[in-house]
C-alpha cells in the first residue's frame, strides 16, 4: 500500500520557461541570449549550486563574470526567479485532497534561490509534509542519495512510495530504488495513474 507520495517541483508542480531569463539576462550584459545557454554549460555552477557545493553569492557572482552582466545580487536574483510562470500545473485541490489520504514529501534538484521564491510564492507547497532539496542533499537526481534520503525522511519502505517527476531519468533512478514511479505529462494523465492504483 502506498503510504507517501514524491512529486518534483518544475514542470511537475510548478511550470518554468528559461527564455524568459534569458532575454533579461541578454539586456543587462554584452552576452547574446542564444549564447547564455552554451556559457552556463560550458561550467559546472549550476551542478555545483543545485548540489549545495557553491553557496549564492559567490554564484551570483561567478555566473555574472561569465555572462559578462552588471548586477546587483538582488536584481540577479529577480531575474534567475522570473522564469517561473504563475499557474501551478496541478490544482490546489487536487493536492489538498491527496494530502488527506498520504504524506506528501517534494523531491526536486533546486537551489536557494528558486526554492526561497517559489516558498514565498507558491502557497500550494503547503500541502507537503516534507521537502528533499539537492542543495541540501548534496546530491542530484537520478544520483541515488537522493532518492535514498527521501526514502529515509518518507520512514517507509520504498515500495511504499509513488513519484512522479517530467524528465524520464529520474523516474526510471526511482524506480531502480524499488519506488512505483510515472513520468509526468499532464494534471489529468497523472490524476488517472493515481486512480488507478486506488490513491485517490
Amino acid at each position: 500500500m502506498i503510504k507517501t507520495i514524491f512529486f518534483d517541483l518544475g514542470g511537475v508542480i510548478v511550470p518554468f520557461d528559461f527564455k524568459r531569463a534569458y532575454a533579461r539576462l541578454e539586456a543587462l550584459g554584452s552576452c547574446p541570449a542564444s549564447e547564455i545557454t552554451t556559457r552556463i554549460r560550458s561550467t559546472d555552477l549550476v551542478h555545483r549550486f543545485e548540489s549545495g557545493n557553491i553557496a549564492s553569492e559567490p554564484f551570483v557572482e561567478e555566473l555574472s563574470r561569465v555572462l559578462e552582466l552588471k548586477v546587483t545580487y538582488d536584481e540577479f536574483c529577480d531575474l534567475w526567479t522570473c522564469i517561473f510562470l504563475t499557474d501551478p500545473l496541478l490544482p490546489d485541490r487536487f493536492l489538498a485532497d491527496l494530502h488527506t489520504r498520504h504524506r506528501l514529501i517534494l523531491l526536486s534538484n533546486t537551489n536557494p534561490i528558486h526554492f526561497e521564491m517559489i516558498r514565498k510564492n507558491y502557497p500550494i507547497l503547503r500541502h507537503f509534509d516534507d521537502f528533499v532539496l539537492s542543495y541540501e542533499v548534496g546530491a542530484l537526481k537520478p544520483a541515488s542519495k537522493i532518492y535514498q534520503d527521501a526514502i529515509d525522511r518518507a520512514a517507509c519502505r520504498a515500495e511504499e512510495c509513488f513519484f512522479t517527476d517530467d524528465i524520464l531519468s529520474n523516474v526510471e533512478a526511482a524506480r531502480t530504488h524499488g519506488i512505483d514511479a510515472v513520468q509526468f505529462q499532464s494534471a489529468e494523465q497523472l490524476e488517472l495513474e493515481l486512480r488507478a492504483r486506488g490513491l485517490l
